[in-house]
């Protein structure tokens, strides 16, 4: 390992994972503090929506058109140039590999051109030491990332070093959420959808089942509830709009009452392990479904209950972005790791922790994460 570069660090950073085209610059400063100078995300929604979901090859072009564009601008909001950046960092992986392609192609050339190392960057990483980018935190924490691809409790002990403690076994929560929108005929994206239709529907008139609850393993499990949702769509069909809203209401609250026993467990499980080391436990969550204000408010009453705090980072840092893997690409440099070869290739699954055993939602193939 060679020794750590003085600080500040100026990183520019690639996203390119799924549906959105994203580029940054930020900067690490020699305290470890963190400051976003210049941040552009072009959203892809309205070009998959049509198809309830997103379609890499359709997600690949997009990327292409406007990545080069991203860049410049967010160089130009930043008020730097190339000259000024220390490092490129780029999403090499998990997700879609026609679109990690795409950043991490253009992330070489650029690392090429202007003499720069390139760090190829684990999006989910990026999500893991978010709140270091925005609050400065110290290791160890524990992270709750919930969205379309990946649904985990995972460990962040030091920059590269993380256990995941549980991990869904079938589908993610993100991705319940769209499916359960797209059985009630609501838009794509499903999560706000059904969190919107939930807001006028009677959370206790439909009794779905909470997987896993009472078990003493970590994982999660949302494929059964999926299912007890269409069979309760079906048994009082024709369905009426306060029927969907009176399914997505309960809908939101099994899956609540699921988290807090899951996550609840998880918080006992740090308490008895680092006792002596994390004297203000802290649970920091990320991903898209982290914006679900219901889930967002079971968090922050599970951490008051237990003596943790909960931190979520502003919506626009929890779902995908650059400035997180410019954020990773920084920590990494500043900890003297070692920048990665030109010959770096993409990886569609890509687990955060390399020991944990395979199950599915570890590293999702062509998920959004």
């Amino acid at each position: 390992m060679s020794s750590p570069l003085s600080p500040p660090l100026r990183i520019l950073g690639i996203e390119t994972s799924c549906d959105e085209t994203a580029a940054s610059v930020v900067e690490r400063d020699a305290d470890g503090r963190g400051r976003i100078l210049g941040d552009v995300v072009l959203s892809q929604m309205e070009e998959h929506s049509a198809y309830g979901g997103v379609v890499p090859e359709i997600a690949a072009r997009a990327h292409v058109d406007a990545l080069d564009t991203l860049i410049e601008e967010a160089l130009l909001r930043a008020g730097v140039t190339l000259n000024d950046i220390d490092a490129i960092a780029a999403t090499s992986g998990p997700g879609l590999i026609g679109g990690l392609l795409v950043g991490l192609m253009t992330g070489k050339a650029i690392a090429r051109a202007s003499g720069k190392p390139l760090y190829a960057i684990n999006h989910l990483e990026g999500h893991a030491l978010t709140a270091r980018l925005t609050d400065n935190l110290a290791f160890p924490y524990l992270m709750l990332l919930v969205s379309g691809g990946h649904t985990q409790l995972v460990l962040i002990k030091g920059i590269g070093d993380y256990a995941r403690w549980g991990t869904t076994i079938d589908d993610a929560l993100g991705e319940a959420f769209d499916k359960t929108a797209k059985l009630l005929g609501l838009p794509y994206p499903g999560g706000p959808a059904v969190e919107r239709a939930a807001r006028t529907g009677n959370p206790d008139r439909f009794v779905f089942p909470r997987p896993l609850v009472g078990e003493a393993r970590l994982d999660f499990s949302f494929s059964g509830l999926k299912t007890a949702v269409r069979q309760v769509a079906q048994s009082i069909e024709p369905v009426t709009e306060q029927d969907v809203c009176d399914i997505c209401a309960s809908f939101q609250t099994a899956i609540s009452r699921t988290l807090k026993d899951r996550i609840g467990r998880g918080l006992s499980r740090f308490k008895a392990e680092f006792s002596g080391q994390a004297a203000s436990p802290v649970l920091v969550v990320a991903g898209g479904v982290a914006a679900n204000q219901v889930l967002r408010s079971t968090l922050q009453q599970l951490c008051d209950s237990n003596g943790f705090r909960f931190l979520a980072p502003p919506l626009d840092l929890c779902t995908d972005n650059a400035a997180m893997i410019a954020w990773a690409g920084a920590e990494r440099m500043a900890a003297g790791l070692p920048a990665d070869g030109l010959e770096v290739a993409p990886r569609s699954r890509w687990p955060l922790d390399a020991d944990a055993q395979a199950l599915i939602g570890s590293g999702k193939r062509g998920a959004k994460s």
